[in-house]
C-alpha cells in the first residue's frame, strides 16, 4: 500500500519520466543500443540500457565507449551510433502504454494539477505521441532536445519546475529508471519510483526513490486517492 504521507501537501504538480513510466518501450531501447554498439565493435550488455536509461544519447554512448572501449568517443563515433539507434527505433514494434497510465494522467489533470514530462530522450516516434495518448503539449514537454547535461544531473527536473512555475516541495515525480530518480532527487523533488524494468528495486531505492513500487498498475490503483488525500 502507497503510503499517503509521502505525497507533498502543497502539490501543485507531477513530472513523470516517459520511457518505461509512460510507455512500454525499455525494451526496444535496450535491443537497439546493444544492436547499434555491436555495430561499432561494441559488446554493450541489455542490463546496461537499463543502467543508464535517462541519460541523453551522447552521454550514454560516451559511457559505454570508456568503459567498454577503454577510449573516449569521438563526435564521429557519437554520431553513427545514434543515428543507427534512431534508425533501428523506427522499424521497432510500436511500443504500448504502460498498465493504468493514461488513467493517472487524466486524473492528475482533472484533479488541476500540472503534467510535464521529463525525458531524456529525443526521438520522435513516442514524444510525437504524447499530445494524442496523454493530451499531453509539446509545451509540457522536457525532451533531450532540451538540456545540455541532462539525467542523473538535476538539469531537467529544474527545468520541469520552472515550466510548471512551482518549488521543488510542490511537486512529485514518477520515475523507473536510477538515474531518473537521481536527477528528481537531487533536485529536491520526492520521487516515487515503479520498477518497470530488469534492474533490483533496491537500486531505485538507493537512487533516492521515497518509494518502489512493482510496477504501473500498483500506482495506478492508489492514484485517485493519493492525489486527493
Amino acid at each position: 500500500m502507497i503510503h499517503h504521507t509521502i505525497i507533498p501537501d502543497t502539490l501543485k504538480a507531477v513530472f513523470f519520466d516517459m520511457d518505461g513510466v509512460l510507455y512500454d518501450s525499455m525494451t526496444n531501447h535496450a535491443q537497439t543500443w546493444v544492436e547499434s554498439f555491436q555495430a561499432a565493435g561494441i559488446s554493450f550488455p541489455a542490463y546496461d540500457a537499463y543502467l543508464n536509461e535517462g541519460r541523453t544519447g551522447p552521454s550514454t554512448i560516451e559511457v559505454a565507449f570508456e568503459k567498454y572501449a577503454h577510449r573516449p568517443a569521438t563526435e564521429a563515433d557519437i554520431q553513427k551510433i545514434y543515428d543507427h539507434k534512431t534508425e533501428l527505433m523506427q522499424s521497432a514494434p510500436t511500443p504500448g502504454i504502460m498498465p493504468g497510465m493514461q488513467n493517472v494522467v487524466q486524473q492528475t489533470m482533472a484533479a488541476g494539477f500540472r503534467v510535464i514530462v521529463v525525458t531524456g530522450s529525443k526521438q520522435p516516434s513516442l514524444i510525437s505521441r504524447l499530445k494524442k495518448d496523454f493530451n499531453i503539449e509539446d509545451e509540457n514537454v522536457v525532451s533531450g532536445f532540451d538540456v545540455k547535461k541532462g539525467k542523473p544531473d538535476p538539469e531537467p527536473y529544474l527545468m520541469a519546475l520552472k515550466k510548471a512555475n512551482c518549488e521543488a516541495g510542490e511537486a512529485l515525480v514518477i520515475e523507473n529508471a536510477p538515474l531518473g530518480v537521481e536527477a528528481s532527487c537531487g533536485a529536491g523533488i520526492t520521487t516515487i519510483a515503479v520498477n518497470t524494468g530488469i534492474l533490483e528495486a533496491e537500486i531505485l531505492s538507493r537512487a533516492g526513490a521515497g518509494m518502489v513500487l512493482s510496477g504501473t498498475q500498483e500506482l495506478a490503483d492508489n492514484w485517485k486517492s493519493l492525489i486527493r488525500q
